[in-house]
């Protein structure tokens, strides 16, 4: 039987410097994963992550890399695997968010957005379907707007159902190889990718569209993943809706 501890496993995070990547990166570190933090830019937030994890007794190293590139990708297992010997999970956080209708999007920021949502998907997942070790999860954040379907999200939510549609395949791919994936598709959560640009009142009002009434935490989706990335191993397949109850 396949061992399901997270014990001495390695995690990759794409996106872990801020937001839900940030909160995902601190939950599997705290719980004994070592963990690598790919970021696009912000190398300060990353470097304080990691800052953080070592202090709380852990182990973490924050690598440059855009996900749509596939030389940086490579280079980013590479990392991992030098630093601390493989990759046991793949958390896919990284993305952009654009909104704005359908009559009235600029092609050049759809173009921007689905390479980092599709294509930036597609080329870490292709890494973690050669070099997740047995025993291995991949994890890709997807967004219940696939759902939702609020106005202006058309652009982002259509980069997100290509999330869910290469999260199952690859699963059906990856058979024979005690290897999981699955798509979290969060809700309304109270991150700077989803509260920029929103007055109150519509904060508010996303905040009322689940039974419980209030945006979801970073922590929230955090505790889904790690299930995902441990215990969940008969969890295949599947886009877990991490929302609440939003219709």
């Amino acid at each position: 039987m396949t061992e399901t501890t997270t014990a001495r496993r390695v995690a990759i995070v794409t996106g872990g410097s801020r937001g839900i990547g940030r909160e995902v990166a601190l939950r599997l570190a705290a719980e004994g994963q070592a963990v690598v933090i790919a970021y696009a830019g912000n190398q300060a937030d990353a470097d304080a992550t990691v800052a953080q994890i070592t202090a709380e007794g852990g182990s973490a190293l924050a690598v440059r890399a855009d996900v749509a590139d596939e030389k940086a990708v490579l280079a980013l297992f590479d990392a991992a695997e030098q630093e601390f010997g493989g990759v046991d999970v793949v958390v896919n956080s990284a993305g952009l968010m654009i909104l704005n209708t359908v009559a009235d999007f600029d092609l050049d920021a759809l173009d921007r957005m689905h390479r980092t949502n599709i294509r930036g998907t597609f080329v870490v997942n292709q890494q973690a379907a050669r070099r997740v070790r047995e025993g291995g999860a991949v994890i890709n954040v997807s967004s219940s707007q696939t759902r939702i379907a609020t106005p202006t999200y058309a652009a982002y939510a259509a980069s997100k159902g290509a999330v869910e549609a290469i999260s199952l395949i690859l699963a059906r791919e990856l058979r024979g190889r005690d290897i999981t994936v699955n798509a979290v598709a969060p809700g309304p959560v109270a991150t700077d990718l989803f509260l920029n640009g929103k007055d109150e009142a519509t904060i508010e009002r996303f905040a009322k569209m689940n039974p419980l009434e209030r945006l979801g935490s970073p922590e929230d989706v955090a505790a889904v993943v790690s299930f995902l990335a441990g215990p969940g191993r008969w969890i295949n397949g599947q886009t877990i809706f991490a929302n609440g109850g939003v219709a």
